[in-house]
């Protein structure tokens, strides 16, 4: 996320409420940012793929865990090193963190199918509808309008970090698991409409560098989609114990 740097640079322009008329907003957007807009969810769709192929791998070798946390890292660091021009490279970066990522949450996801498969579908059907609806959000509304939201997301990304820190070493109770869960939740779908925004932003301003700002949103993506899986595992889990505790 970009939440740390160049966020804190731009405020808010307009106070104004959704109306009719903010559906139509879509004419303020160039051709060029809509190209560039198009590149972007584009590569997206590509690494969401490259991610799934990760997951897949490691449900037929159980290679997910750190190493590939750690590869996922790497790529990401290597791609960011790398200058723009260098674009094929740039390309297959973002796909191997991407398949590394797909394995890193391999165990979760093939938990999730051991358990019950349709919670998986409805993870990911949730996951993109959310993800669409929000960064359409951002699309139609006026520039910058919610660019302000970065420095109430970063603290809040901030709070999330220290008290899983807190619960690794002191302990956590279920009810600090779940609002981490659900905070969490909340803060990078928050991110869903602010990194949109900021992409839409920067390239009007001539940053067309769709690789990294498709990495962003696959970030996002991820993000959203580990919580939403875990909040339905954790529902399903609970309504099997309830379920046993009748019949006993």
């Amino acid at each position: 996320m970009e939440g740390f740097s160049s966020y804190f640079e731009t405020q808010s322009t307009s106070g104004s409420r959704w109306s009719y008329d903010s559906l139509k907003n879509f004419r303020q957007i160039s051709p060029v940012v809509q190209n560039h807009l198009k590149q972007v969810y584009l590569t997206l769709c590509c690494a969401l793929v490259a991610s799934a192929v990760g997951a897949y791998l490691h449900i037929l070798w159980n290679i997910g865990g750190f190493l590939t946390t750690l590869g996922c890292m790497g790529s990401i660091i290597w791609l960011l090193a790398t200058p723009p021009y260098e674009e094929q490279k740039r390309v297959g970066l973002l796909m191997a963190s991407a398949v590394f990522e797909g394995a890193s949450i391999g165990p979760l996801i093939e938990l999730a199918i051991d358990f019950d498969p349709s919670i998986l579908v409805s993870s990911v059907v949730g996951c993109a509808v959310a993800f669409g609806c929000f960064s359409a959000a951002a699309m139609v509304a006026r520039r910058r309008e919610f660019l302000y939201l970065a420095g109430v997301l970063s603290s809040g990304l901030s709070i999330l970090f220290w008290l899983h820190f807190a619960s690794s070493i002191f302990g956590g109770s279920a009810a600090l698991f779940k609002f981490e869960l659900y905070f969490g939740l909340l803060v990078f779908v928050g991110y869903i409409v602010v990194d949109t925004q900021d992409m839409i932003e920067k390239a009007h301003y001539g940053d067309l560098d769709y690789v990294k700002h498709a990495l962003t949103l696959f970030t996002d993506f991820i993000a959203v989609f580990v919580r939403i899986l875990i909040i339905m595992l954790k529902n399903a889990s609970d309504k099997e114990e309830k379920k046993k505790k009748r019949r006993e």
